[in-house]
Formats: C-alpha cells, structure tokens, sequence
C-alpha cells in the first residue's frame, strides 16, 4: 500500500492556496518510510470554516492513494474514479478524528528556573575565574609584561567600555522598576506577579505534601476560628484589589513552632503554635494582617529580584576573587567573606525593610477588620518575654532577617495613633478605655515583684513568671483567649456569627484583667 504524507504547519485549519504536491507532499510505504516524492501531481488546497475539506485533481488512471494521520502529519485516501470526468477530479474524504493540535506544554516558571541555575551561574564563575588564574601562572614573564602593557595603553577603552556596560545595567534596571500596590513605595521587580502565581501553586502543592498527615481537620475548632479572622480580614478590605482577586484558604497544621505564613496565591499555613504564642483575637488579626501583607504587596517577588539582581553582579566579583587570589583556600575564605558581606549588606537589611513594612500595612488591615490595634506591641512584648523565659540566644538586629522584638514595639506604637483614626473611620464598635498595653506591663511589673518576694523569702521550687496561653480548666487543644468569644467553643453547632461581633465583646477582656492580672500573664509550674 502507498500513502501520501501531508505535513502541516502549525495552524489548526487549512487556506485556500494552490500547491504544489512535489514541494509538501511525499508517498511513503505502510510502514511509515519515504519512498520517493510524488513527481508531477499537482493540486488544489481549500477549505471553507471548519469543514476541512480538501480537494486534489489528480488523474483517473493512476493508483489509489489512502492520506492517514498521525501527530502533526494528516493522511487520506484518494479513490479515483474513471467514470468522473477528469475536471472535478475526486474528493479527498477525511478518515478519523478532526484535525487538532497538541496539548499546550505548561511553562516552568522563571523563579523556579533561577533557583535552579543560581548554584550553576557560581560555578562557572569559579571555574572561569580558577582558569583565567592558571592561565595566568603558565605564561612567560615577557608575555606578561606585553599584556600588562597592552592594557595600559587602553585604560581608556577599557574605562569606556566597562562605563557602557554600568549604564546598560543601570536602564535595565530602571525599566524594571515599579511601585507597590498599597504604600507606593518605588521598588525593582524582575519578576512578574504571574511569575510568582505559578511557582506559589507549585510551592502550596509541595507543603500540602510535606504537612499533610499534620493538617487539622477543618472541623476543629481552632481551623474555624482561624477560617473566620481569615475571611473576616478579606471582607472588610475587599476594597483592596490585591484582596478581592485573590480567593484565600486556610491550613492549620500541628506544630509546636510559632510560625504562619501566607503565600501569593492566598494559602494560609498558620501552625498551632501560634495559636498558643497569641492571647487573644486581637492579635491573631494582627499577626494574620502581617502575613497578609506580605502576600499583597509582593514581598516574596521583591525579595527575589533583588537577590537575583545582587547574585548576578556578585558574580563578576566572584570571577575577580578566583582570578587574583594565589590559592583555591584562599579564593574560598574570600568567597566566604563576600557572601556573609552581601548578605550583612543587601539580604538582612532589606528583609527586615519589609518586615517592617508588612507590619504598618497588616496594622491596617488589623484596623479595618475592627480588630484592636493596640494590642499588636502587646504581642511582641510577650514573643520578648517568651524568648527571655527560654533562653533563646539574642542576637543583633543587624545579623537578622527581622526586626528586634523591642524595635517591633516601638514602631507599632508609632503607627497605633493613625490605625486608631483608620479604624474608627470604618465605623467599628469603641474600644474601652483600659489600654491591653498598660495592663500588660502593670501585670508583667507585679509579677516581677512577686517573683523578688518569693527569692527573698528563700522558697523552694519557685515558680517562674511567663506568658500563659491556656487556663488549665480548658482543653489544651484550644487557647483560652480564643474562647473568650461565646461563638468559639466545641460543642458549639449553631451558625457562626460575624467576627466583627466577636472582636467588639472580646474588647472587654483587657478591661477584665486589670484586677486580676493573670488573664495576661500568670505562674505556672
């Protein structure tokens, strides 16, 4: 049997054209092989909508030819008949399916392509710059006093060229610039907000992977109390594009570890740890603002692209450092030095810039969602007072990716004055007059005193001041202060009420605690 082969061109239907059989087509066997190229068949290509019909003018007298498909390549039978006269010619019938293309091959997104050529790019540094070492060392003494020569005799146009290259950086630089959606801050972007979307998807499917025999069920009732500040939080800044488009879950997942995070495709992962290390409503809004805002204004992009930015600059250094140094130790022990310099440099301080700047928008996110602002420093006072308690080393703020906790507090309470005015003007219940911040440390500074008291008088087993999260008579699966809400509870099977009703009675609580002092802080063995 004989075939005659069509191969097509990428577009999904046919053009009315005249062709020439000998330049598109070509007879092969039933195997699949080419014989040979149809020699003197000509022909009429046509095709009206989606019907695909193609018409050949072949001769009556010649043999039978059956087109079959397969892939990109579209074959059909031709049965001519003698009895046609020859001017119609025979119609050429499609066997099979319609006419398709391949499915689309979805893209790997930049970001996860940089991370993987970053470890790639120091390589081939290194070795560039160990081979222009060696090539160095293996020359004569007189061909390296020409080449210094040469390159005396043009600085200039090694100046010039090197001050074209800065400039070419420089506008690829400034024609990446963008501003940022809430606080219009100016920042450089080299990856796109799509970019990001994709590889968060992937990123999201990795730790529903990694958490997925720790996820709680969405029964439990810390997953509803989280789901509703979650969806609270959205609804009341749904004024926000970044928030209204975005479609946010929650994943609570069982962890000792004070830890969330929110990803750009709006995945909430909040551990129940956190849910421990908070007091009350309040400051699971505030915390779930702060990972909010990261989401919203893009830090995760931002950050890459300065550090995509810096690595490829840090790479010409890198070359220069294997290069010049006389030995490969050496050349690792000033890799090592310029690495921790550009992290001490750029990484560590324009993270902790952002952290910073999450903290003001998710202080107004907190503030719209009618959540007391004031109690946003309380929480940091006691994440300060928790790592005292443990030991946990201090470092300075300087080596670290976030602010200091006392930083934290003071910048917080710089900005509670005007989330204040932001939260009234949303028409949110008053606050009461009691400030959760000065009954903290009033409760903090007489459970100081006790502990003194108690040290003097010499007792045994003294018992250690530090921040509850549980009375003892509820469960241990859920903290307290998140029960201080009457909608919150186990045996609870009514419908959930608004979450702005729970932060308004839950106000009351500081008030509450002002005599007693141990809803905040209290002894435990």
């Amino acid at each position: 049997m004989v075939l005659l082969c069509v191969n097509l061109l990428r577009s999904s239907r046919f053009c009315s054209r005249p062709a020439h059989l000998t330049r598109n087509f070509w007879v092969c066997n039933g195997a699949g092989h080419s014989l040979k190229r149809a020699p003197s068949v000509s022909s009429q290509i046509s095709c009206h909508g989606r019907t695909h019909n193609v018409h050949f003018r072949a001769s009556p007298t010649g043999p039978p030819l059956f087109f079959c498909s397969s892939g990109r390549t579209v074959c059909f039978q031709i049965s001519p008949k003698a009895t046609l006269p020859l001017h119609p010619g025979p119609v050429l019938t499609q066997r099979g399916h319609h006419f398709h293309t391949s499915a689309p091959v979805r893209a790997i997104p930049a970001p996860l392509i940089w991370l993987v050529l970053k470890p790639l790019q120091k390589l081939m540094a290194i070795i560039l710059g160990r081979s222009i070492r060696k090539w160095w060392v293996a020359l004569p003494a007189n061909r390296r006093q020409l080449m210094r020569e040469w390159v005396w005799q043009r600085r200039w146009h090694l100046a010039a060229g090197t001050g074209v290259a800065m400039v070419i950086i420089v506008l690829l630089l400034l024609t990446h610039l963008d501003e940022s959606p809430m606080t219009g801050r100016t920042r450089l972007l080299v990856f796109s907000r799509e970019n990001y979307m994709e590889l968060a998807a992937r990123t999201s499917e990795m730790y529903m992977e990694e958490f997925a025999e720790l996820l709680v069920p969405v029964t439990d009732p810390r997953h509803q109390v989280v789901e509703r500040v979650v969806q609270h939080l959205a609804q009341r800044n749904k004024d926000i594009p970044e928030v209204s488009q975005v479609t946010w879950s929650v994943h609570l997942v069982q962890s000792h570890d004070i830890n969330a995070f929110v990803l750009p495709n709006g995945k909430v992962f909040m551990f129940t740890g956190m849910l421990d290390a908070v007091a009350d409503v309040h400051q699971l809004t505030i915390v779930l603002g702060h990972e909010m805002a990261h989401a919203l204004l893009g830090h995760s992009a931002e950050q890459a692209s300065l550090s995509h930015v810096v690595d490829l600059l840090s790479l010409i250094l890198l070359t220069a450092i294997w290069a010049v140094c006389p030995r490969d130790s050496l050349a690792l022990l000033a890799q090592w030095v310029q690495d921790k310099l550009s992290q001490l440099m750029f990484t560590r301080p324009y993270s902790r810039k952002l952290e910073a700047e999450a903290d003001q928008v998710g202080l107004q996110l907190a503030a719209k969602a009618c959540a007391d602002v004031r109690a946003g420093p309380v929480f940091w006072q006691q994440m300060d007072i928790r790592d005292q308690l443990k030991g946990e080393p201090t470092f300075p703020e300087w080596l670290s990716t976030h602010p200091s906790h006392r930083n934290r507090v003071a910048q917080l309470d710089r900005l509670v004055p005007q989330a204040l005015e932001l939260r009234e003007s949303c028409v949110c219940p008053a606050l009461p007059a009691t400030d959760p911040r000065a009954v903290f440390s009033k409760s903090v500074r007489v459970l100081l005193e006790n502990a003194q008291d108690q040290r003097r008088g010499g007792q045994e087993g003294a018992h250690k001041p530090h921040l509850p999260h549980r009375p003892a008579s509820l469960p241990t699966e859920l903290p307290a202060a998140l029960l201080a809400s009457p909608n919150v509870n186990q045996e609870s099977k009514v419908p959930v009420q608004s979450v702005a009703s729970e932060l308004a009675v839950s106000t009351s609580v500081p008030a509450a605690a002002e005599g007693g002092e141990s809803h905040v802080v209290q002894s435990t063995s």
